[in-house]
């Protein structure tokens, strides 16, 4: 009795011991797997194939299995362990009879393997055991059962011994069945979850897809609702501005309107310019905080409310986008506030080009706008606009010999133009050279030269072009010629040198295609060629001196403009050339620009030393073909003049024929002079 008393309390111990181990099997199973059904369902499929699982396990190495075990149970954390237990209690007790069934099965087929190799079913059993205690909630509980166990065997018999150890190892068995099937659900689950990681990448790809699209689409609708909003705002203003706008003069409709010139404005004077602004109605206490271009705006709105036209005329410089502005010449056509802007639209209609003399009405500018705008053309270089659009380009004009000639000789009797008319005279069309070392008066011969033009020929064009010179003779020039001075003084750029002497050229070449006949003075061509050697791009051929083989070019053109048109027209160049400067440069310049002119006076640096002037070395000064400028008899007289001084030397030539000049009135009374000692 007391055997079989054991024995049942055996059992009772072996089937607590069976439910605890179930128990941490499934919360192994449940916690690698998400989902309950598929580990059901592969747990219900292995058990009706205990044998494929059995030649499976033999296949498997050893390891590989106790590696899966521990990795799983390391993963699992207290808390989530106590929760399942909690959960997973009444189905272990649902499940019960079902599992009893497929233990019977599975212990048939495990006692085969026992009787194979027990050492590896003790060895596993113990492992199983050490693994089951790391968790940690039923640390406790195993260690009870392995302490009652171990004093019952000792006192076991051999037959209650061996039912222990069958009933060990079929525990054993099935637990080792039940983790090799866990890890094979775990390699199916991986296999599972890797397209599901990828659809996990796609939607986040189409997440991030779909914000960044919002985020544009947000942002395009901001920018459209500000766009509209300035839209409707710039409407409004430019509604405001129409109504405000002062209706302007049409002078196609009423050409006697009054008229007001803005350019009488620009060459006003500061002071003049407030006592007018005052006059307007402009606060007399703020007057000293205006600007000049202020000052001027605001008395022409008040002209523009009296119904006075504005005019205004220019010269057109055409920018390469297309549209230009009129420069004043006041400011040698640099770029100012007083320009005027004129359209595109009027240029291509109108044939205009860069240099034109434009004459046209004024519209006054809104408050967006920074310039006065050219609203009608009127005049283009002083004719009408008709004869503008059918004029010929100056490239197609022919050129021909000066034959038509200027005298230089006028009431003031100076000595220097009476010279200059009797041994090289100047011809309308001509390309003359003034060939001057320093401080030899070349300046001040030029000044002679256009106030004697500006006197006999007043129809002439008079130019004069200062390149890279000092201001006080700017100013100078400005005060002692009738003409237009246009200049650049030597503080400023290159660029500025090049573009004051292109908008002279072009301005000549414009009133030479309406039949004018235009003088320019250039002081000098040496400083204009210097000042393309340093702005054209570098061609890598480099002359003596440190000049460009291509800087030539363009003075060449400048130069080589000068001619004498066919049908009429003229354009005369009067440039002077430095010499005996002590730079390579400056004399290579002089080589080239020396067989180009047709006409050449040279100045003596002897005879400036000597305090002799006009110092004109006559013998080396001439004109090419002059036969076509001076009549016969008086170029008799000439050559027996030349004649009469070509055994003196050079330096005695000139003061001893001005003391002979200055005996007579002018160059007539001077050649009967000498027909009377010729006739004694």
């Amino acid at each position: 009795m007391a055997e079989e008393v054991k024995q049942e309390e055996e059992r009772n111990l072996a089937a607590e011991e069976k439910k605890s181990v179930k128990v941490v099997v499934k919360k192994r199973v449940r916690k690698t797997t998400p989902k309950k059904d598929s580990s059901d369902k592969k747990a219900s499929d292995s058990s009706d194939k205990p044998e494929e699982i059995a030649a499976e396990k033999e296949e498997t190495p050893k390891k590989t299995r106790k590696r899966t075990t521990k990795k799983k149970v390391s993963k699992t954390t207290e808390e989530d362990q106590q929760l399942e237990l909690k959960l997973e209690e009444p189905e272990v007790s649902q499940e019960k009879p079902k599992k009893a069934k497929t233990t019977r099965k599975k212990v048939q087929v495990k006692k085969d393997l026992t009787k194979q190799n027990p050492k590896e079913d003790s060895t596993s059993a113990l492992e199983i055991k050490e693994t089951e205690a790391v968790n940690g909630e039923n640390e406790e509980s195993l260690k009870k059962t392995v302490s009652k166990r171990v004093p019952i065997t000792k006192s076991k018999s051999k037959t209650t011994t061996k039912t222990e150890n069958s009933e060990e190892s079929n525990l054993d068995k099935t637990n080792k069945t039940e983790v090799a099937q866990n890890s094979q659900t775990v390699e199916v689950k991986k296999t599972a979850d890797s397209p599901k990681a990828e659809e996990r990448v796609q939607r986040d790809n189409s997440q991030t897809n779909r914000r960044n699209n919002s985020r544009n689409n947000n942002s395009n609708n901001n920018n459209n609702r500000r766009n509209n909003s300035q839209r409707n705002n710039r409407n409004k203003n430019n509604k405001k501005h129409y109504e405000e706008r002062i209706e302007e003069v049409n002078l196609d409709e009423n050409p006697d309107a009054p008229t007001q010139l803005i350019n009488d404005y620009y060459y006003m004077s500061f002071d003049l310019l407030r006592t007018k602004g005052i006059e307007v109605g402009m606060n007399a206490e703020n007057i000293f905080d205006y600007k000049r271009q202020e000052i001027i705006t605001e008395i022409l709105k008040a002209q523009c409310q009296k119904n006075i036209a504005l005019v205004v005329e220019g010269t057109l410089e055409v920018l390469p986008d297309g549209y230009g502005f009129l420069r004043s010449s006041r400011n040698s056509y640099i770029s100012g506030p007083e320009d005027i802007y004129v359209s595109s639209n009027l240029i291509r209609h109108n044939a205009l080009k860069t240099g034109d003399l434009v004459f046209g009405q004024v519209k006054t500018p809104r408050d967006t706008e920074r310039f006065y705008g050219l609203h009608r053309i009127l005049k283009v270089n002083n004719d009408e606009l008709i004869k503008a659009k059918k004029r010929p380009s100056f490239d197609s004009l022919t050129p021909r010999f000066p034959d038509e000639r200027m005298r230089l000789e006028n009431s003031s009797e100076d000595i220097s133009t009476r010279l200059i008319d009797m041994f090289c005279p100047i011809g309308k069309g001509q390309r003359s050279l003034i060939v001057a070392p320093p401080r030899t008066g070349k300046t001040v011969l030029m000044q002679k030269i256009a106030n004697a033009i500006s006197e006999n020929y007043p129809e002439i064009s008079l130019i004069v072009l200062l390149v890279d010179e000092r201001p006080e003779e700017v100013t100078d020039m400005r005060d002692n010629v009738k003409g237009e001075v246009i200049a650049s003084t030597f503080d400023e750029q290159a660029t500025r040198h090049v573009q004051v002497a292109e908008m002279a050229i072009e301005k000549a070449k414009r009133m030479v295609e309406a039949n004018k006949d235009v003088v320019i003075l250039l002081d000098s061509i040496t400083r204009l060629a210097r000042a393309y050697n340093q702005t054209v791009p570098a061609s890598g051929k480099i002359l003596s001196g440190g000049v460009d083989s291509n800087a030539l070019h363009k003075p060449k053109r400048f130069f080589g403009a000068a001619r004498n048109m066919e049908g009429g027209g003229s354009l005369t160049i009067i440039a002077t050339a430095l010499i005996e400067t002590g730079s390579r440069m400056d004399e290579v310049i002089f080589e080239e620009f020396k067989g180009t002119g047709n006409n050449e006076i040279v100045l003596d640096r002897r005879l400036s030393d000597r305090r002799i002037f006009p110092s004109i070395n006559l013998k080396k000064s001439g004109t090419r073909r002059d036969d076509l400028l001076i009549p016969s008899d008086e170029a008799q007289r000439i050559w027996i003049i030349r004649n009469a001084i070509n055994d003196m030397d050079e330096v005695d030539q000139t003061p001893f024929l001005i003391d002979k000049m200055r005996k007579a009135k002018n160059n007539e009374a001077f050649f009967k002079s000498i027909n009377t000692a010729i006739a004694k």
